[in-house]
């Protein structure tokens, strides 16, 4: 079954052309032109990725953005914005946007983020199906079989792909703790946005280093006693960052 694409724009040439080739493309095409009419095609279709215009009446792409994230909405989201401002790119991640595009772009480009987007939701949730599938042998291994690093307070099993902080669980989204289990890995070495990007995030990632910069916020948010000052995770200027644990 191919994947449903819901579209955000109420430019109408725009829509009816990133429609067309999404649908040539082999992907199922939905539209909307406003952002009560995108929150209530959302809930509706639970679609597979939302290509979501920033710029909208009614209400705009950003609130939209907002209120699905907090609906647990879990499906990508890449924001279009016709303003190359650096700003509106951190903005839209810091909201829960998974890619940000400013116009013009080239419809090659777009589709290369389209596919980027829905390979790694593929492959996060069949990742998520093989660990339910194997609770029962998880439940009944022995604690000297599971696989758990702790930090203090902090504690990763990999084997339950499950974090807590003072024994209680850490809501993680999957490319945080996938982030948060990378540091682990190297705990007290240096690495960079984009040695980071690539091995997390994945070679043929087209987003930029600040997704790094800005999943590095949100788990400091989450993981740390004051996230203004972190200890855990920890800036080194000029290069990267430090995971002291």
């Amino acid at each position: 079954m191919s994947e449903t694409i819901l579209v955000v724009e109420d430019e109408p040439s725009l829509q009816e052309t990133l429609a067309y080739n999404l649908q040539k493309q082999g992907y199922t095409v939905e539209t909307a032109g406003s952002g009560l009419a995108a929150l209530e095609a959302a809930r509706r279709l639970r679609p597979d990725l939302i290509l979501l215009d920033i710029m909208l009446p009614e209400l705009d792409g950003v609130e939209v953005c907002k209120t699905l994230r907090r609906e647990s909405f879990q499906s990508p989201i890449i924001m279009l914005t016709a303003r190359d401002d650096e700003i509106d790119r951190v903005v839209g991640l810091e909201i829960g946007a998974d890619d940000y595009l400013t116009k013009p772009f080239s419809m090659r480009e777009l589709m290369a983020r389209v596919k980027a987007q829905l390979r790694r939701t593929l492959l996060i949730r069949d990742e998520m199906e093989r660990l339910q599938s194997e609770d029962y042998l998880r439940a009944s291994a022995p604690p000297a079989l599971q696989s758990a690093r702790s930090f203090g307070n902090l504690t990763i099993n990999e084997t339950r792909r499950e974090v807590t902080l003072n024994n209680q669980p850490l809501a993680l989204k999957p490319q945080e703790y996938d982030l948060l289990t990378f540091f682990a890995e190297h705990r007290g070495q240096m690495l960079t946005r984009e040695f980071i990007l690539e091995r997390v995030w994945g070679w043929d990632y087209i987003g930029d280093s600040r997704t790094v910069d800005v999943h590095v916020r949100w788990l400091r948010q989450k993981i740390e006693t004051d996230s203004a000052n972190p200890t855990r995770i920890v800036t080194v200027r000029g290069g990267g960052y430090r995971f002291e644990g």
